[in-house]
């Protein structure tokens, strides 16, 4: 039997698009192993959103090479965001690979991998990625039995100046509401999922591409749009099964509607959690980023979010140095900041991506100048994280237990409503007979920087 390993770098997006490549592979017969103890094929599914993630991604297939050479694995295949940027080119660069396919081709490995015999490294890329999973695509889980990943959409057409997304994913596509549903209902079949994440390029924008009713967005009378989210979590949140808790994830500021608001509000399902990234504050920035919203907008749905929505915590994501950003422009920044006091933040530096809008603007931002930024917010995120902590001193909160402590007895790592798999906190827990993929109440004894520390009550 063939033994596929299967390496995925990136976000939850890309985890998901690994889980059904090793859903097909297994589904044909392949038996998916671990790297470390030798396969046949080694599949890299790539990320290249920044520089960074492009950095990341060669390190992983010069890693995997070096096994290749000494006999470890036999054939390499590099997918997703990497060869969908470059194409053709990553042929001659790296001549160890096998196979390449892009993010919109993996579909195809199936039928390919059966023919790779060495020789000239091949390359099967889609030059507009179209393709969208079903609730029918095989998938094999790489997330615990607890939680799982659903993508409602792929693709983007909010065209951020900054963002290569629309060039690696294509243009942005809704499943079909009850596709999303199905899914939902065949992976709670076990009984032992307990939480779902929703997640897309832009979740706020699901249903606008296929769905005919229109709302105004939170807050705003100057245009229309088209909204399904609301619809879907109103019929997750009816469906009878294990799970307990629905998170959203990657929402787009400008996108909310006061139906979303209202569903998020009154569904106890729903976690009391939303990602929010904003990118920034200063109107000049944010015109030139394309974002589609400006400083007051969002100061006044963040407002109406917290009256709305009890219990909320918000998290959100920030750019620093972006092109024309001026020492003003990033105090008007901070000074929002410690007003709003998110309760998670997530900054980043801005990446010179070739091809975008951005990359072409005057007034580029020194490195130096980037890195004293990004500094200066995190250690003003991590003062507003710690004192947003020591206020849960004392208190009892609802944890969902996602592992046990390596080497410790009795203590386990857990997370609240209000944070993510894999992004944000954890919550250390103490107790006796504590389930993993359970729930229990703790009672938080000790607030750090961004973890908790608690007692099973």
């Amino acid at each position: 039997m063939i033994k596929v390993g299967i390496i995925s770098l990136g976000c939850a997006r890309n985890l998901l698009d690994s889980e059904v490549i090793a859903g097909s592979l297994k589904k044909q017969g392949l038996k998916i192993a671990g790297v470390g103890s030798g396969v046949d094929i080694c599949v890299i599914n790539t990320c290249s959103f920044t520089g960074q993630a492009r950095e990341e991604s060669v390190d992983a297939i010069l890693e995997i090479s070096q096994l290749k050479k000494e006999g470890r694995i036999k054939r390499i295949v590099v997918c997703g965001c990497l060869p969908q940027l470059y194409k053709e080119k990553l042929i001659d660069e790296l001549p160890e690979v096998d196979l390449f396919l892009g993010s919109s081709d993996f579909p195809e490995l199936p039928r390919l991998i059966k023919n790779l015999k060495g020789g000239k490294p091949r390359s099967h890329v889609s030059r507009a990625p179209n393709y969208l999973y079903s609730e029918n695509t095989p998938r094999y889980m790489m997330t615990p039995s607890h939680y799982a990943y659903v993508k409602v959409s792929e693709g983007c057409c909010n065209h951020c100046s900054y963002c290569i997304i629309p060039r690696l994913r294509g243009t942005f596509r809704s499943r079909p509401i009850n596709s999303v549903i199905n899914e939902i209902k065949k992976l709670s079949v076990s009984g032992t999922l307990k939480e779902v994440n929703l997640i897309g390029q832009d979740t706020t924008l699901f249903g606008y591409d296929r769905y005919g009713k229109k709302r105004l967005p939170a807050g705003s009378k100057t245009f229309a749009w088209q909204a399904g989210l609301e619809e879907l979590l109103r019929r997750v949140c009816a469906l009878k099964n294990s799970v307990e808790w629905i998170r959203i994830l990657y929402t787009h500021p400008a996108h909310y509607t006061n139906g979303l608001i209202s569903a998020i509000s009154e569904e106890e399902k729903i976690c009391k959690y939303l990602d929010l990234p904003i990118q920034h504050i200063s109107d000049k920035v944010l015109k030139s980023m394309n974002r589609r919203t400006t400083g007051a907008d969002i100061s006044r749905l963040i407002e109406k979010l917290r009256k709305d929505i009890r219990g909320l915590v918000l998290r959100t994501s920030i750019i620093v140095g972006f092109p024309g950003e001026t020492d003003r422009d990033f105090e008007e920044l901070t000074a929002f900041m410690k007003e709003t006091a998110f309760e998670r933040c997530g900054a980043f530096i801005y990446s010179r991506e070739e091809g975008t809008a951005a990359a072409k603007m005057k007034g580029q931002v020194p490195e130096s100048v980037k890195r004293e930024r990004f500094d200066c917010l995190m250690k003003l995120q991590q003062r507003i994280s710690l004192s947003k902590n020591k206020r849960l001193i004392g208190r009892t909160v609802k944890v969902l237990i996602d592992d046990k402590t390596e080497g410790e007895k009795d203590i386990f790592e857990g997370r609240t409503q209000g944070d993510a798999p894999e992004v944000d906190g954890v919550a250390h827990v103490s107790g006796k007979n504590v389930k993993v993929g359970g729930f229990c109440d703790v009672r938080i004894t000790e607030a750090l920087e961004y973890d908790l520390v608690g007692k099973k009550v």
